[in-house]
């Protein structure tokens, strides 16, 4: 059998601020004009007394985790498969991003099959104060080329 392109363990971290132009973008693309996400003066009289980030957004964060660890595996002979993602489980958003909060997405391998040319990691997002905002799980396929 083949061998594998990751190892249990493997990680990689991406952080970024997320911007108020992240939000209003997300917002035009996805047409999720919450006020949740758009209307501070809304959002100021709720409990979380200012306005959220789309928690979807998070998930386009893991997103570029991912892809940073695909590009980890580049030089490793991964040039004969292609991995593509699966998809994410156990998605959880437990605690709200602030516009102005930096996030840093940490993404570890955390099981392989070898059999069917999968991986699954363990995804977990954190704010500025070290608190997990984000969690999931993620699959990525490794699919042979023709």
């Amino acid at each position: 059998m083949q061998p594998f392109h990751v190892s249990v363990g493997d990680e990689v971290s991406f952080a970024k601020t997320v911007g108020e132009s992240d939000v209003y973008l997300f917002a035009g693309i996805t047409g999720d004009l919450s006020s949740n996400h758009v209307n501070e003066a809304v959002m100021a009289k709720t409990a979380f007394g200012r306005r959220i980030a789309h928690g979807v957004l998070l998930v386009g964060f893991m997103s570029t985790a991912s892809t940073l660890m695909i590009e980890k595996t580049r030089g490793r002979g991964a040039a004969d498969e292609t991995p593509v993602s699966l998809g994410y489980d156990r998605i959880r958003f437990l605690e709200p991003v602030f516009i102005g909060d930096t996030v840093t997405v940490h993404y570890r391998i955390a099981d392989i099959d070898p059999e069917r040319r999968r991986s699954t990691s363990e995804i977990e997002v954190t704010n500025q104060h070290g608190r997990t905002v984000a969690v999931a799980r993620h699959i990525l396929k490794w699919v042979a080329a023709p």
